[in-house]
């Protein structure tokens, strides 16, 4: 396909039915690492009340950085995946304290920062500063795979990302890659288009008696109590002693929680 026809093709769905989100061309680049931040393996429809909620709370990253864990954790709360709320502070509190508190406009410095991959950075660089920085989130992939691979099997994301960066509307970044995303979006609710053509891909295991499940509880329990012990763990989520022993040990290594008496709570840094 010819990439003027591609380019078009994307662009005439978003004109016609691209998303209104509340991240979308967000001058304030703190938001818009916010919303990366939480959209990673969330979707959507849960992400906007929790972003809304989560800016009401710490509406610049001065006042997320100042905050305490245990403040940030809480309300992140119903997000699932709680390092990344971890991730988020400390990142907050870096660019405060070595970017003079102004979100890294560069791919290279973002993926310093805790939690910030080189996807993750290139949609903030694309988004936040309309910059070209080229990369692969679940729904742009739909959409190559689609047109450049249907054939194909196990496509890599370095094969992937060359076929990105020669098809790139490099003249208005954040544009197309809104454009990108939200044709992925229709594809994969109108083609029943499946990312296991892609090597990336992995079905998700089910929550229900997971291990985030568990840590799940354990959180939102020392949120509301203040401190959980073993035995109301245990009780409620029907897992041996062991498995939950386990499940604390690498949440107090990650720095999420930490031992209160006898029991456990939110870290309180």
């Amino acid at each position: 396909m010819l990439i003027v026809q591609f380019q078009k093709t994307i662009y005439d769905y978003f004109e016609k039915s691209g998303r209104k989100l509340p991240w979308r061309y967000e001058k304030d680049p703190y938001r818009v690492l916010l919303s990366e931040v939480m959209l990673q393996q969330t979707q959507v429809s849960r992400v906007i009340p929790k972003y809304k909620e989560f800016l009401n709370k710490f509406p610049t990253i001065q006042h997320l950085a100042q905050s305490r864990l245990s403040d940030v954790l809480r309300t992140w709360q119903g997000m699932g995946y709680n390092r990344r709320a971890k991730y988020l502070h400390e990142t907050a509190r870096l660019i405060v304290d070595q970017f003079n508190g102004t979100v890294p406009d560069t791919t290279e410095a973002l993926v310093t920062l805790p939690g910030i991959g080189e996807n993750s950075a290139g949609a903030i660089v694309s988004y936040a500063y309309n910059k070209p920085a080229p990369f692969i989130e679940t729904n742009v992939r739909a959409v190559y795979l689609y047109f450049f691979f249907k054939s194909s099997q196990k496509v890599s994301d370095t094969e992937m990302l060359d076929i990105i960066k020669k098809t790139m509307d490099t003249r208005r970044p954040r544009d197309w890659f809104y454009a990108l995303t939200d044709y992925g979006v229709f594809l994969k609710s109108s083609e029943k288009f499946k990312n296991i053509q892609s090597k990336h891909y992995a079905k998700q295991s089910p929550f229900e008696g997971s291990r985030r499940q568990v840590r799940g509880l354990l959180l939102r329990l020392a949120s509301e109590t203040g401190s959980v012990s073993l035995q109301t763990i245990q009780e409620l989520s029907q897992r041996s002693q062991k498995d939950i022993v386990d499940i604390i040990t690498d949440m107090e290594n990650e720095g999420l929680v930490e031992r209160s008496g006898g029991g456990w709570r939110l870290k309180n840094e």
